[in-house]
């Protein structure tokens, strides 16, 4: 199997893992004796902590080993779903999910995003980068709409067999575990095409990073503000809006949640397309407002059908920036600092991100606020969007310039 394949697998394992355990992971906390604002805060120090293990794995990557630092990870991730399982204590859950790697949006955390998305470009033309990571995001799509109808699906079937629900959030921790196992694994086939065959300038630098520094800072500090704006509607916490809102179920949950990411991956092709015509920015910028303002309208909608509606349509055009928001981190960087600029852009999403699960507990702990991180949400992403657009318009990758 060649690199760019056993990437696009080890994306599918983990992404179908994270979509599994991002349904359940507030009910599975709340079931075992957590408050709202506990899981909150819970949910907001892991994130913190895998901002800290992202930050050394990542920046580590391309002068240890690229494959070392993702077998790291995948260790990482499988520990933390084992404490996760076996633990109610809120202090050791605490330790598991700092050291760990959990995530409760069910969307990338830890090394494994920006190693990956470098690797790649490594085994791939300039041409043809953004199309692959088009695919990319589409494939780990695919696979997080998959894992979020199983993450629901299974308590549910357990439910029916007069099993404990608890029990069978638990399945779905374990499976968790399990995958990141396998992960580790699957990282041991990676060649050494993908690793750094020119040394980097930059091992002198803060984070391993020289030539490219202004650039990444800019691109830190607002993906950091988007990743905020996000972390108030995580997909666990989306999840729960649904169940306080509508009385859903776990079963419905997954299945709400698989067409949102089977949207969202759909969108991910479109995406390239518009690129090659529009440009990678205007095409993150122009794809991203309405989708922010749809986020707005959800909690708005009187019934769950209309709810859910807007939702899908949010989501159907919600992904257009990823594959060209790395795409594009990865074109403006020079090739021997690409993990380590894609690690610190990912490490301050996760930072940004982190902040805001605190809140968004303390918001569902009162009955008259559970739909304001929706509209925190949207208000904040739309403004990120502006300040992109102004900042980085001018600046094109090496494909536009020619």
């Amino acid at each position: 199997m060649g690199d760019a394949r056993l990437l696009f697998v080890t994306r599918i394992v983990r992404m179908f893992a994270y979509g599994a355990l991002s349904v359940i992971l507030v009910l599975y906390l709340t079931s075992l004796g957590l408050s709202e604002a506990q899981t909150g805060l819970l949910l907001t120090l892991t994130l913190i902590g895998d901002t800290a293990v992202s930050l050394l794995l990542t920046t580590s990557a391309d002068r240890i080993g690229r494959r070392r630092m993702l077998i790291a990870g995948a260790f990482l991730m499988a520990g933390a779903g084992v404490a996760f399982a076996y633990s109610r204590d809120f202090v050791y859950l605490l330790i598991a999910g700092t050291i760990g790697v959990i995530s409760p949006s069910g969307n990338e955390v830890g090394p494994f995003l920006s190693i990956e998305q470098a690797a790649l470009s490594q085994v791939v033309h300039d041409q043809a980068r953004t199309k692959v990571f088009a695919w990319y995001t589409l494939a780990g799509s695919f696979a997080t709409a998959l894992g979020a109808l199983c993450g629901g699906a299974l308590p549910q079937a357990m439910h029916r067999a007069s099993r404990p629900a608890l029990e069978g959030f638990r399945g779905v921790v374990l499976l968790y575990a399990a995958l990141g196992i396998l992960l580790a694994v699957l990282f041991t086939r990676l060649s050494s095409a993908t690793e750094v065959t020119t040394p980097a300038e930059g091992h002198g630098a803060l984070f391993g990073i020289g030539h490219s520094r202004n650039v990444v800072q800019k691109l830190s500090a607002l993906f950091a503000l988007d990743a905020f704006g996000g972390g108030f509607v995580v997909q666990s916490f989306a999840a729960y809006w649904f169940y306080l809102r509508f009385g859903v179920e776990p079963a419905t949950l997954g299945a709400i949640f698989f067409g949102a990411n089977f949207f969202a991956g759909i969108s991910a092709l479109v995406a390239s397309r518009l690129a090659s015509r529009f440009g990678l920015v205007r095409t993150m910028v122009f794809t991203h407002l309405p989708s922010n303002m749809l986020l707005i309208l959800v909690p708005l909608m009187p019934t769950l059908t209309l709810a859910i509606a807007v939702l899908l349509v949010r989501f159907s055009i919600s992904q257009m920036d990823v594959p060209t928001r790395q795409s594009y981190t990865m074109a403006v960087v020079r090739p021997e600092e690409r993990s380590a600029a894609a690690g610190v852009t990912g490490v301050a999403r996760t930072l940004g991100a982190s902040i805001a699960p605190w809140f968004v507990g303390l918001m569902f702990a009162r009955p008259g606020l559970i739909s304001a991180p929706f509209f925190t949400a949207g208000a904040l992403k739309i403004v990120y969007d502006l300040l992109l657009y102004r900042a980085f318009v001018s600046v094109r990758p090496p494909e536009e310039r020619s």
